[in-house]
């Protein structure tokens, strides 16, 4: 909306995304990191990590237009969480403001490029490093596993979930608000 608003360059909106991005990317992989050095995955004789891997491959396995129109539905839910969230009073507002929206994209099974850059490499260090035991004690192989790879996580996933996303939550939700609540400029020519 600033930008919209010519108060930042586009520049700045960039700049600001990418520092924004990288870091949530560094911690998602340094978590996804600590839970598979914890062995989580070995969890419940190994369903945690069956579970793992099937929710990664079933991401890395979406076609690319698939994964771009969820991102958008996505973030769509999680900014009007956003922007809810600003009407809320209290906590307890705030709280039953977000959880709508946010449970309807999680139980939509919308796709999150910031939730993928953690279970996507969380599903794709199990599929590389689990121990033979996990294999054995779950009947599982990491060939049953076709589709997660790096290549399919990056440009398969979070690259059409990321602008998916950034459509989603900067054109339908911020750019629809900026035009609905638009006020004229004292003196008049942003009318």
């Amino acid at each position: 909306m600033a930008w919209a608003d010519r108060r930042v360059t586009l520049g700045r909106v960039l700049r600001n995304w990418g520092i924004v991005y990288l870091g949530n990317l560094v911690g998602a992989l340094a978590t996804a990191s600590l839970v598979f050095a914890a062995k989580q995955y070995e969890f419940g004789d190994g369903a945690v990590g069956l579970n793992a891997l099937a929710i990664a491959n079933t991401k890395a396995s979406l076609d690319w237009g698939q994964a771009l129109a969820l991102g958008v539905l996505c973030n769509a839910l999680v900014c009007l969480a956003v922007w809810l969230s600003y009407a809320a009073r209290s906590l307890t507002d705030k709280f039953f403001a977000i959880l709508l929206p946010i449970s309807a994209f999680v139980a939509a099974g919308f796709e999150h490029s910031v939730a993928n850059m953690y279970f996507l490499p969380l599903g794709l260090f199990v599929k590389s490093g689990a121990a033979d035991s996990f294999w054995d004690a779950t009947g599982a192989s990491a060939g049953d596993y076709a589709d997660l790879t790096w290549a399919h996580a990056a440009a398969g996933n979070l690259l059409p979930v990321t602008l998916g996303n950034i459509f989603g939550g900067s054109v339908m939700v911020g750019l629809v608000y900026w035009l609905v609540y638009r006020r004229p400029v004292q003196g008049g020519a942003n009318a």
